[in-house]
């Protein structure tokens, strides 16, 4: 039998899994596996990248839409440590993931060689660390068994990042041909107890004013749909937790709005007037909880029934008077077939909290020539049912939080791709690896600041024929920063304004088109103009920098906060 080199193998092995595209930046350290790229390249894409972070990112948004792992390969050193902000948002937004990380060789090993890291150590497996499982390989006929085991460590419990170490050398030998890569792995199904299912229906029988919150990883179309079946048959009002709008409905009836940063202040007061809160897959983390006041951590004063994929996450922050461990679709299924009864007490409630978010969407009268409430009705009205909707961290996120309405998974596709991590520069790169992954329409909206971190990824979908559409927040600042500083430091800027290139002309260096919007009523004919181009398209608009927040502006923050200092 001939033999092959194990970075041969190596793609053979991704291949199995069904990986159809791998993003990166290339590295003289896993040099044979570019060559396994090169011999399999019809088969499998590989995005070369500008930053091992936009790379990274890319992967993690492929993970998010696909709900398999994003695989992502970086050399030693520089490039693990600049992917790692992709691990870290993989890690805390429970999405399935593969780092690759070309190596040092084995024969200098330990010297503090040439770029040389201990993975084990920087990306350190546990619930405080960056990833689930870190694994060297050392032998190249063991790789089919080291692959099969980090995609099923990456979608099975709670889903998250592995990183896989690559030696140079044990790239380069060979390996006999009788060594066959692994079968695809799917995800496990953990079901519910049927004993809890029925203390579960007897505690929903119990309440008068339940709320649900539903959100984070292993949600498929057809568990969505069961989701919403099972609210409807019990009439229940249904939250999407911090940045997963697209689990439930946003047009349906029963939509109580988006738990997350920005919340709806009635909706943040419904959920701490509910008596019993059925969580159904988020891990409930700062964001959802309003740094854990909205539910109260550890025990909340009202009724607590948590689901989730894992088991080490129940009773991890929260004890819930009822956790149970069972995948999303096994979980929709079992509730979708719980017999709910003739009348329910909380419909009218239900009715009520639908109304509250409704009532959310009618904007605040703000200065300016850009009128954002009527930019995002622009999206919503011309952008495709099934458009990948991306964004990276601050103020300007709000604005689609707050105004979007996702049809998403229930209809078929999953249509987020935020960063519940919170981390900046997210948007770009993820908005251009959901377009090659999938082909659809995908729109991200990025601040100023939060472009610059990523921008250059532009070049990225260029090359490879992505078409992002992308609008920039221009105000000339890191709002968020300098809302922050305003209400506790008022007046004292510090480190918060920035210097910003010309985007117009940048994104046309790059080979977008590239438009810039000074009103409102300029921004819906490049839109449509958009839509139509067989290129990527940036449009910048020029913010006001006092309109910070959808319900305010920074100048009311800073006479507030003066008030209070004059007061005391």
């Amino acid at each position: 039998m001939t033999a092959r080199i194990a970075g041969h193998l190596l793609v053979e092995c991704l291949l199995a899994q069904g990986v159809t595209h791998a993003f990166g930046v290339p590295g003289e350290s896993y040099l044979a596996v570019l060559d396994g790229l090169h011999h399999h390249r019809d088969s499998l894409r590989f995005i070369t990248c500008r930053q091992e972070g936009g790379a990274a990112f890319m992967a993690e948004a492929q993970g998010k839409l696909t709900g398999r792992p994003g695989v992502c390969f970086v050399t030693r050193g520089p490039g693990a440590t600049n992917a790692s902000i992709g691990v870290h948002t993989a890690f805390q937004d429970s999405t399935p993931m593969v780092l690759f990380v070309g190596d040092v060789a084995s024969d200098t090993r330990d010297r503090e060689a040439f770029q040389e890291v201990d993975y084990t150590h920087f990306f350190g497996p546990s619930t405080k660390g960056m990833a689930k499982r870190v694994e060297r390989i050392d032998d190249p006929a063991r790789l089919p068994e080291y692959v099969a085991r980090a995609f099923a460590t990456a979608m099975n419990g709670r889903p998250g990042p592995v990183v896989l170490v690559l030696p140079e050398d044990m790239l380069t030998q060979p390996v006999d041909a009788a060594v066959q890569p692994l079968p695809r792995v799917e995800p496990v199904a953990a079901w519910c107890d049927p004993g809890a299912m029925r203390q579960l229906r007897e505690m929903l029988l119990a309440a008068r004013q339940p709320m649900v919150i539903v959100g984070g990883a292993g949600w498929t179309p057809q568990s969505a749909q069961a989701l919403q079946r099972f609210a409807e048959n019990w009439q229940l009002p249904v939250g999407n937790a911090f940045r997963f709008q697209d689990t439930f409905d946003n047009h349906h009836p029963l939509y109580a709005g988006d738990v997350g940063i920005g919340i709806n202040p009635a909706l943040a007061q419904r959920i701490q007037n509910s008596d019993l809160i059925l969580a159904i897959g988020p891990r409930l983390g700062e964001m959802t909880t309003g740094g854990y006041t909205l539910i109260q951590a550890p025990r909340p004063k009202q009724k607590l029934i948590h689901i989730h994929a894992s088991a080490e996450e129940l009773n991890r922050v929260y004890q819930p008077d009822l956790a149970l461990c069972a995948t999303m679709n096994a979980a929709a299924r079992s509730l979708e077939v719980l017999t709910a009864p003739l009348e329910l007490p909380w419909a009218e409630w239900s009715k009520a909290v639908h109304q509250d978010y409704l009532a959310n969407l009618v904007p605040q009268s703000l200065p300016g020539d850009i009128d954002m409430p009527t930019i995002v009705a622009s999206l919503q009205k011309h952008l495709p049912e099934d458009a990948v909707l991306t964004n990276g961290a601050g103020n300007f996120a709000s604005w689609v939080h707050r105004f979007f309405r996702h049809h998403g998974l229930a209809k078929g596709h999953k249509t987020q791709l935020a960063p519940t991590v919170g981390s900046m520069g997210y948007g770009v790169p993820a908005g251009i690896a959901a377009n090659l992954v999938s082909g659809r329409v995908a729109f991200t909206i990025a601040g100023d600041g939060d472009f610059l971190m990523n921008g250059q990824e532009l070049a990225t979908a260029v090359q490879h024929g992505g078409r992002s559409i992308i609008l920039v927040l221009n105000n000339g600042m890191y709002g968020t920063i300098r809302m922050h500083q305003e209400r506790e430091y008022p007046e004292h800027v510090s480190g918060s304004s920035l210097s910003n290139p010309d985007f117009v002309g940048l994104a046309k260096a790059y080979g977008y088109d590239a438009y810039r919007v000074h009103k409102t009523d300029e921004f819906e004919p490049l839109l449509l103009q958009a839509l139509a181009s067989d290129k990527g398209v940036l449009m910048e608009l020029m913010m006001l920098p006092d309109v910070i927040t959808t319900r305010g502006t920074l100048s009311a923050i800073r006479d507030a906060a003066l008030r209070k200092q004059a007061s005391t």
